[in-house]
């Protein structure tokens, strides 16, 4: 029986520990923790939820361990409503992130991974019977991500890939998506400043984005390109703002927006994910989207 998804996103599941700090401690320093919150995360993990608030339906696609915070996450999961029949489960354990956040919304991250590893070929698990309008990678499940991209291109179904940081998965897919949507941060390591970075990136991929933060982004589709600003807000935790970004993105996709909407319904769900504590806590939802997007600020 095949299962009809708005947008499908591939990549990376964590369980995050979310310390609110006074500020960043420095060497040899010990400092106490105002509050702490524990969520499930990843940027594809968080694309998906943030596409269920809106309101669509999703699919997510990833490893957790079965653990703990694997359990935990995989619960959030279904109580978004996202489908995670695509979730495989094994005994390395789940990636954990500890988070610190201080009162002016910047953070810090510390990552463990220990001996997980991304799914083979031979782990993927089995797409046939999904049928996605949009599907989302973020690079960090590269070997079932080739084989998908591939076989998303032939069904003429978009494709776009969340590029937080270079490294080996988002390198392999950055020329096979349709919109290459990334971070400041991918945009210094690939060429050094973001506007060189998009000429760059804009001979690989049809459609290319670079959001910067607080500076809103710049955009290249095809000879065109543009610059949309930031709505202003002021940042509680910026932690998730760019998975918001990504999942409210690939949703406008799905719902067949012009492209002027689309970026201003993705910086609507990242502007309000800056508004909360935590990432998977601040994605916002359909209603308090709606409010936001439908001012019309620009």
């Amino acid at each position: 029986m095949t299962t009809n998804i708005d947008v499908l996103c591939v990549g990376h599941a964590s369980y995050d520990l979310i310390f609110s700090v006074s500020r960043h401690p420095g060497a040899d320093e010990k400092t106490v923790a105002d509050d702490l919150l524990g969520c499930g995360g990843g940027p594809a993990a968080n694309a998906a939820v943030c596409a269920a608030r809106l309101g669509l339906t999703s699919a997510f696609a990833s490893y957790l361990g079965r653990d703990l915070y694997g359990d935990k996450h995989l619960q959030e999961l279904n109580d978004a409503g996202v489908n995670t029949e695509l979730v495989v489960r094994g005994s390395s354990p789940t990636p954990l992130s500890t988070i610190l956040v201080s009162p002016d919304g910047k953070r810090c991250l510390i990552n463990y991974k220990g001996d997980t590893q991304a799914l083979s070929a031979d782990d993927a698990p089995d797409f046939t019977d999904v049928r996605a309008k949009v599907v989302l990678f973020d690079g960090h499940e590269p070997f079932i991500s080739l084989a998908l991209v591939e076989k998303a291109r032939q069904a003429n179904i978009p494709t776009v890939l969340d590029a937080g940081s270079v490294h080996e998965g988002t390198l392999a897919l950055m020329d096979k998506v349709d919109y290459l949507v990334c971070s400041e941060k991918f945009a210094n390591q690939y060429a050094g400043n973001e506007h060189k970075a998009l000429s760059q990136l804009a001979e690989l991929a049809p459609v290319v984005v670079v959001t910067l933060g607080e500076r809103g982004l710049i955009w290249q589709r095809g000879n065109e390109q543009g610059a949309v600003p930031a709505y202003p807000v002021t940042a509680v935790d910026t932690t998730g703002a760019g998975d918001a970004f990504h999942g409210a993105f690939a949703a406008a996709l799905a719902l067949g927006m012009d492209w002027q909407s689309i970026l201003r319904y993705a910086s609507a769900a990242g502007t309000l994910c800056c508004m909360k504590m935590g990432a998977r806590l601040g994605l916002p939802s359909r209603e308090e989207h709606a409010l936001l997007f439908n001012q019309g600020l620009y």
